[in-house]
């Protein structure tokens, strides 16, 4: 009877701690969840150090260490939670009166730039110095190209029967829109040949959506091209028409796809064109930086473009879109980003 009385509790003991071990292993699954409980560790031993073991030692200074840890290794919902468990630390050691208040201001201070930080860490989503990293290591290689750090960027899949082009224009300039673009081709090339061809710049628009609402606009157009039979489907949201040659009359014209631009509404209104590529045809997608120029009507832009685009017509299409980039680069005195695709049938 003793033995089954003491087996009991032993038991309610093992099984309560099997379901507390459960816990803290879910709560730690994330890499994320453990840097956040060592720097809390390191947190309370610091400010409880700095009053019970030696001053000259611990420091409450030394919290500024955690606050800039924090910043640079967790997300900003982790990070604020720290923030308060130092407040706390801080809060005790101005209590025992080992930390004034100009201590207090300096790390309420450096809390505010580490917050910064990780919040645009979260942008990237990626934590510590690997997103710095990847923005450098982007930028370099567009400069090897010859081109600057910006916003157009082109994504295509192909399964051997149906090629996609997307082709999109991020608002803006510099480092803030190539750091968009970067995210928003990674996002837009899987979302490519993975979702039907209609629902692709509906899906595109939700994902846009869901992020902040002052990053800016985005303009896309997108082709769905059967390799066989030629017929395609142009698709666009609020960007420049496509221009189709037809090479029966020899001449270029512009589609008429059109609908909202991306992250505005819910409801893109789009109406696609259908049509077909026959031997000797091309479609050329471009960006706004190609047409628009400061002071000029941007049907002036358009019709230089296509007049370019006649000359391709005896010299052949195979070079065609570096040559019409560097033709219409020449002379207009801005430095927009500029992109542009040509597909053609042979």
């Amino acid at each position: 009877m003793v033995a089954r009385v003491v087996a009991l509790p032993l038991h309610a003991v093992r099984s309560a701690w099997r379901r507390v071990s459960a816990w803290v292993a879910r709560q730690l699954v994330t890499g994320n969840r453990r840097v956040a409980l060592l720097l809390t560790l390191v947190t309370a031993f610091i400010a409880i150090a700095a009053v019970h073991v030696s001053q000259s030692w611990f420091s409450p200074g030394l919290l500024i260490l955690p606050v800039l840890a924090g910043g640079l290794l967790l997300w900003p919902r982790a990070l604020r939670i720290l923030f308060v468990l130092i407040a706390v630390g801080l809060a005790y050691d101005v209590l025992e009166d080992k930390a004034g208040p100009g201590l207090v201001l300096t790390i309420v201070v450096t809390a505010a730039v580490a917050l910064q930080l990780a919040r645009t860490r979260e942008k990237l989503g990626m934590l510590g110095l690997r997103g710095e990293a990847m923005l450098i290591e982007l930028r370099d290689r567009i400069r090897a190209g010859g081109s600057s750090f910006g916003g157009d960027f082109l994504v295509s899949s192909c399964d051997g029967k149906t090629l996609e082009v997307a082709l999109v224009d991020v608002a803006g300039k510099g480092v803030d829109a190539g750091t968009r673009a970067l995210l928003l081709s990674g996002a837009f090339g899987g979302l490519l040949g993975s979702v039907p061809q209609e629902e692709f710049l509906p899906t595109c628009n939700a994902y846009v959506r869901r992020g902040a609402a002052n990053e800016g606009f985005v303009t896309a157009i997108h082709l769905a091209l059967d390799l066989a039979t030629g017929d395609f489907v142009v698709s666009s949201a609020g960007h420049p028409p496509a221009a189709h040659f037809d090479a029966g009359s020899g001449t270029w014209r512009l589609t008429a796809a059109r609908g909202i631009v991306l992250g505005v509404v819910s409801d893109l209104r789009l109406v696609p064109e259908q049509g077909t590529l026959r031997q000797g045809d091309a479609l050329m997608l471009y960006t706004d930086g190609l047409v628009e120029v400061p002071g000029r009507d941007i049907d002036d832009g358009t019709d230089r473009l296509l007049g370019e685009a006649d000359r391709l017509v005896t010299t052949g299409f195979r070079a065609g879109a570096a040559n019409l980039v560097r033709a219409l680069s020449t002379g207009t005195g801005t430095n927009d980003d500029r992109a542009l695709a040509l597909i053609w049938r042979t």
